[in-house]
């Protein structure tokens, strides 16, 4: 820590003043300054990547998540004492470590590029860029998606806990693909709206252990409140789709034909993916791009004039 030299003369205050700004600039950026950094640097730079290095950051970030989504099943699983919520609480602490992954090593995320939308209304990247970025990259993070869904499946996880995290990995899926399309929707509205200020706040910090915290909080939000991400549902639906091809797995369920009927590829994009993509998109543009832009970047614009 910088620490100014005792002053003399009554400019001690002052040298108070000097140690907070000092510090202040290492740590952290303001608001403000921040949507600018996001609008004018970070997305913009998104928006130029070439397509190998768009896809190849992609196909890690959708791999990040479902490790975050992976580890989130396995310490749900079981009997707990603990009661429903603490138990919704430990998996959705650990389900934090995705976005961490992909935060810290620049791997590219559909939920989070959604925020490209304030280079777009600063007129910085064309709508054409945004749709090229997003396409490729929601298709990436599929196949990063069910890379891990793939290496879960034949290394045999869903038998942990004595089929338990398997049964765990069905129950999910299931849940999810019950959803309405207002619920599926309206949830991912409400997912994508912390997703983003975890980002947007991670953005704030220079150091690694700010981004940490900035990220952990809303992502432990959403995840414990059992919000939709669109990408996450990538890796936990199909896993639990997969999971029907263990019988020991199907019998210790106890799901009845009827539930496993629902578990199918034509569902999971039908009845899930499709509305927790659309809320997604909304929950960021509207609540958290649309929020700050104005009040950051058009009301700075309109003292300018």
């Amino acid at each position: 820590m910088f620490i100014m030299p005792k002053k003399e003369n009554g400019t001690e205050e002052k040298g108070k003043m000097e140690t907070e700004t000092v510090i202040s600039s290492q740590d952290s950026l303001t608001p403000s300054d921040t949507v600018h950094e996001i609008s004018d640097k970070v997305m913009t730079g998104k928006a130029d990547y070439s397509k190998t290095k768009m896809f190849t950051l992609a196909i890690a970030a959708g791999a990040f998540i479902a490790f975050g989504a992976q580890v989130s099943l396995t310490v749900m699983t079981g009997d707990s004492n603990m009661g429903w919520g603490f138990t919704k609480l430990i998996g959705a602490m650990t389900f934090a470590t995705g976005l961490m992954l992909v935060t810290l090593t620049g791997a590219e995320l559909f939920t989070g590029n959604v925020m490209m939308t304030f280079a777009v209304l600063e007129k910085k990247i064309s709508l054409m860029k945004l749709l090229r970025s997003w396409t490729v990259v929601y298709i990436a993070n599929f196949v990063g998606s069910i890379l891990v869904a793939a290496l879960v499946y034949f290394a045999g996880m869903g038998h942990n806990g004595g089929d338990a995290v398997g049964v765990t990995a069905m129950q999910t899926a299931l849940g999810k693909l019950n959803l309405s399309f207002v619920e599926a929707f309206c949830r991912g509205i409400l997912c994508n709206w912390l997703v983003c200020l975890a980002i947007f706040m991670a953005s704030t910090s220079k150091r690694v252990i700010g981004k940490i915290f900035a990220i952990f909080f809303p992502i432990m939000t959403f995840v414990a409140s059992g919000y939709e991400h669109s990408i996450a549902n990538m890796f936990f639906i199909p896993n639990g789709i997969l999971m029907k091809h263990f019988p020991t797995i199907v019998a210790a369920s106890g799901l009845t034909p009827d539930q496993l009927a629902v578990m199918t590829w034509k569902n999971f994009f039908v009845h899930n993916l499709i509305p927790v993509t659309l809320g997604n998109i909304v929950g960021a543009f509207v609540f958290v791009v649309l929020l700050f832009w104005t009040a950051y970047l058009r009301e700075e614009r309109r003292q300018q004039h």
